[in-house]
């Protein structure tokens, strides 16, 4: 009796079967990433990882974009607000819940790293916070929007190549930015539908 309540239901098994190849897929991408020697690529991408720490990147960008008149203060309004959110959700709900350990990153050279946060790996808050940022100005700002989905990308792979995340963590963070992004921008919509902010 004790081992049939044990074992898992097939259903449960093969889901579990299926998290289990993710993961050693993703382990073995970030090997991959950390193992090509990328010199041209390694500073720029270290730059890139510290420019968003704690936003800063997307609020000067938001700052920016914001002083092109209306529309761009209502775009950079909802970008902000979208971090804020994303922010929260990740940091405080998902993160914690999570618990995943992040990258041992013996194999990445040591001109890529950023400092190692101590946060839980999963998901990527900067990969979040890039990608709700650029999902709710596109809403209002589609070509910035655009440009902004590439450097949130850019944003994203630069925290796998720095070591401090495996690829999963950035592409769960990037979905669930995006989700806030248009949560964020669609409630701004329904609140304040002719306000220019």
């Amino acid at each position: 009796m004790a081992a049939e309540q044990g074992q898992k239901s097939p259903a449960r098994q093969r889901a579990s079967d299926v998290l289990h190849q993710f993961g050693a897929v993703d382990r073995a991408v970030y090997q991959a990433v950390a193992s090509v020697p990328t010199p041209a690529l390694d500073r720029v991408m270290r730059r890139l990882s510290n420019a968003a720490n704690h936003s800063t990147l997307w609020l000067g960008i938001a700052a920016a974009i914001a002083a092109t008149g209306p529309r761009g203060r209502r775009a950079a309004v909802r970008g902000v607000l979208a971090i804020g959110v994303t922010s929260a959700a990740v940091n405080i709900g998902v993160k914690s819940l999570a618990g995943r350990h992040r990258p041992d990153r013996t194999d990445v050279p040591g001109q890529r790293r950023v400092p190692m946060p101590s946060s839980t790996s999963f998901p990527s808050g900067h990969s979040a916070s890039a990608f709700a940022f650029a999902t709710a100005v596109g809403r209002e700002r589609p070509w910035a929007g655009a440009c902004l989905q590439f450097l949130a990308g850019a944003v994203a792979y630069s925290r796998v190549h720095t070591g401090v995340h495996y690829p999963g963590d950035a592409v769960a963070g990037a979905l669930i930015g995006i989700g806030t992004g248009q949560a964020v921008a669609s409630a701004v919509d329904r609140l304040a539908p002719d306000s220019p902010l």
